[in-house]
């Protein structure tokens, strides 16, 4: 083999090759693209595995995580029918004894009674791919309200902070696109959603996101901007896709030290998000029933 062929082997081995017609979007995927770009070339299309630790307390890490994944599901099981004094008696651990305590004495107010779906997956589409949400806790009285609870066991952070996140984009967005099921099969307005976020420490301090067309229209233009972006980056087929600015987030990111952003990894105390949300969820999108295509 020459030089040359040589030298375009090496190239085409270290160059990636996008699998974005495989990919379904997500709000965490999105959330990993818009933190840093990198980070989301090589988790979600590189599939790159990279043993290090997520933040310093590591056991800490596991059990906040583990407690989130449990508090969850009990919210999911007290949706179906189960009495909370029920559920309570399995609880083992004192945080999470509490959480459900203020679950049980301050849930969240004034949601639709008409139904409720706990754990229930829509899929919209978008620029030729498929933008997936999956929501704790879908409340609707069809034809006039639709609510969205969402769980958090850490404690609120600024209202700024979560009206950025790619979370409070995505689920009113494709609530809108694919939520005519629970609408009495008419479609969605904007204006009859409403995300709600309920914190396990804050019960009493919900965040409440109202929404609107003029929010929709807005929201519309970031997702096609971030899709076509990543398409772009695709098509470039660069061997590396751009690093963060933001240094701190680093900390947190297991690929920290492939990318020479250091060893050591954040504490947990200054994470900005719960543990159990962190890690994506795998998505078999046969298995969503309800979408809007």
């Amino acid at each position: 083999m020459s030089k040359s062929a040589k030298q375009q082997t090496s190239n085409s081995a270290r160059r990636p090759t996008c699998k974005l017609a495989n990919l379904t979007f997500s709000q965490h995927n999105l959330q990993n693209y818009a933190d840093c770009p990198r980070r989301f070339q090589l988790r979600h299309l590189l599939g790159v595995v990279w043993p290090a630790e997520k933040a310093k307390q590591v056991d800490e890490w596991e059990k906040r995580a583990r407690l989130g994944r449990r508090f969850h599901h009990l919210a999911q099981q007290h949706a179906l029918g189960i009495p909370a004094e029920r559920l309570e008696t399995g609880i083992d651990d004192d945080d999470l004894r509490r959480w459900w305590h203020n679950f049980s004495a301050a849930p969240p107010r004034d949601l639709p009674t008409g139904l409720r779906r706990a754990e229930v997956s829509l899929s919209a589409p978008l620029e030729g791919y498929r933008l997936t949400a999956r929501y704790d806790l879908l409340a609707a009285d069809p034809g006039q309200r639709l609510v969205v609870v969402d769980w958090k066991i850490k404690q609120p952070p600024k209202n700024q902070y979560m009206l950025k996140k790619l979370q409070s984009i995505v689920y009113p967005y494709v609530l809108v696109k694919a939520g005519a099921l629970f609408n009495g099969g008419q479609p969605v307005e904007p204006e009859q959603v409403t995300l709600i976020y309920w914190f396990a420490d804050a019960p009493d301090d919900p965040l409440i996101l109202a929404y609107d067309a003029a929010r929709h229209a807005a929201n519309d233009e970031r997702l096609t901007t971030l899709i076509r972006e990543i398409e772009a980056r695709c098509e470039e087929n660069n061997d590396a896709w751009p690093r963060t600015n933001e240094t701190r987030i680093c900390k947190y990111c297991r690929y920290r030290s492939l990318c020479n952003r250091g060893s050591t990894a954040g504490d947990l105390g200054a994470l900005d998000q719960d543990p159990e949300l962190e890690e994506d969820f795998d998505i078999d999108i046969n298995q969503i029933a309800e979408i809007a295509f």
